[in-house]
């Protein structure tokens, strides 16, 4: 089958890995010139709303996918009637805005954190009075890694908040002391069968992703995330891996944002899975039954941010991805992964990893 892909970064890549594997062509279309995804597959190169370039890529392809959430609905709205576009166009209209993502989470009676909208500094005012102090202050559209967001501890900082985000339409959102972050990473197919991985848990550090470990020990806490993300997955008749990031607060989960693809949180899926998200999403999307998600022992996975250091190329443990893209700050340039036969041989290897990190980035 041939695969269409909107996007070439990493994620494309790894989904073109799969796909490849699996015996199938993918083409992908992005506005960069050496993508990631250029080593698996030829690259249209234009923007992602270029309705031209969006059409050849529907015809040369059986299906089309997306790699990030950004993709313009308007743009895919007339080739969906030419080409299958999974993950379904309504789940990525959600996810594009929040206000929308969080009344479908209310929908399904999945919990959440209280939220109110905002489009004016009235609003914002509003907002504080009935939610209460601090704040997280976040565009409705567009953000990631941490972007497009304020955390509002003070009223005084309240004309701040609005001009600092754009003064357009917001979404304030309660800040959460959570115990934890997890994420849920589910597949469905267009048949309606389902399979979820195990609950994997997640550190951040400047509104970016830093660790990822699986599984999370907590029968409880698992099933009660399979059922919200199953909610979602049957709600939105749901085509291809859908993750949803919780927080952890006691033996409650409220739910945070969900991401119609797959994620940097399953990354360690890869080694760490009988099959992989990036496969999954591939089956999912070809009319294929899910592959089985058992873990593979106790799995974790570095993201690697600005560099990769010589020290992580030449590590006795873990897997390395490289993504072959320029370094820069900020950047994510790959990820190393490890899987052990306990959490304490996993948590050591990745604390040694993750000491080689800081020593590289610190001298």
């Amino acid at each position: 089958m041939r695969i269409g892909i909107i996007g070439a970064g990493q994620l494309g890549q790894m989904l073109g890995i799969a796909a490849r594997e699996l015996g199938h062509d993918c083409y992908f279309l992005d506005p960069s010139a050496r993508p990631p995804a250029a080593t698996v597959g030829p690259v249209v190169q234009a923007s992602f709303d270029d309705r031209v370039a969006l059409a050849i890529l529907a015809e040369k392809c059986d299906v089309l996918t997306y790699e990030f959430e950004n993709v313009p609905v308007d743009a895919l709205t007339d080739i969906d009637r030419v080409v299958p576009i999974y993950p379904p166009l309504d789940a990525l209209r959600h996810a594009q805005d929040r206000l929308a993502e969080k009344r479908l989470f209310e929908s399904l009676d999945i919990p959440l954190p209280k939220y109110s909208a905002v489009d004016s500094t009235d609003d914002l005012h509003q907002a504080v009075e009935s939610i209460g102090l601090p704040l997280v202050i976040k565009t409705r559209r567009m953000g990631y890694d941490g972007k497009g967001q304020f955390v509002l501890q003070d009223k005084e900082r309240i004309d701040a908040a609005w001009h600092e985000l754009g003064a357009r339409a917001l979404i304030a959102e309660q800040l959460v002391d959570f115990d934890c972050e997890v994420s849920a990473i589910g597949v469905r197919n267009a048949n309606g069968d389902i399979a979820t991985y195990c609950l994997t848990q997640n550190e951040h550090a400047e509104g970016i992703l830093r660790t990822s470990i699986a599984p999370v020990d907590d029968t409880a806490l698992t099933q009660l995330a399979s059922e919200h993300i199953r909610k979602l997955l049957g709600h939105l008749n749901y085509v291809g891996v859908l993750a949803l990031e919780l927080f952890v607060v006691g033996q409650q989960l409220l739910a945070n944002e969900f991401a119609p693809r797959v994620h940097n949180s399953g990354h360690w899926t890869i080694e760490g899975a009988t099959t992989s998200q990036f496969t999954n999403h591939i089956l999912a999307i070809t009319d294929e039954l899910p592959g089985p998600v058992d873990v593979r022992g106790y799995a974790g996975m570095i993201n690697l941010i600005g560099q990769i250091p010589d020290a992580v190329r030449h590590a006795d443990s873990g897997c390395l991805h490289d993504y072959g893209k320029p370094p820069r700050p900020g950047r994510k340039l790959g990820h190393i992964s490890v899987v052990a036969d306990s959490a304490a041989d996993r948590d050591q290897q990745m604390k040694n990893i993750g000491e080689s990190v800081t020593r590289s980035t610190t001298q």
